[in-house]
């Protein structure tokens, strides 16, 4: 078993391809809060400013994915799974004029995940 702290849907996957073909490479940043609310940003790679404040959780399709260290302690014991639907997201991502939004769905890693996760994958800051 692979364990993982980030995957993305099907619907996600196809969304991300389409926007590579318009922007080129992509990043995501799990937004925290503040006007865009909880969910997963997607710019251009490296129009997101990354820091030490930062750490990647891993990578969907090939693109790089990233929360603030202080909002992964809340985090950290579980998988997220990016998915893609119909509706308005922030003005801020580059899926905002598709009609359609990623967001976030999470579960709690098992045991064995969290496990395999800690001793070889822990999240390494951005920069």
């Amino acid at each position: 078993m692979t364990a993982t702290r980030v995957s993305c849907t099907d619907q996600a996957a196809e969304l991300i391809h389409k926007l590579k073909a318009l922007h080129g490479n992509l990043m995501f940043h799990q937004s925290g809060g503040c006007c865009d609310g909880s969910a997963p940003m997607c710019y251009p790679s490296g129009e997101f400013k990354i820091g030490e404040s930062d750490v990647c959780l891993g990578e969907i399709e090939d693109c790089l994915f990233y929360m603030s260290k202080a909002q992964f302690e809340y985090w950290r014991h579980t998988h997220l799974t990016i998915d893609a639907v119909p509706g308005r997201g922030s003005g801020f991502s580059l899926e905002a004029p598709e009609g359609m939004r990623f967001l976030t769905r999470s579960r709690l890693l098992t045991d064995a995940e969290e496990s395999a996760l800690t001793s070889v994958n822990p999240p390494s800051s951005g920069g």
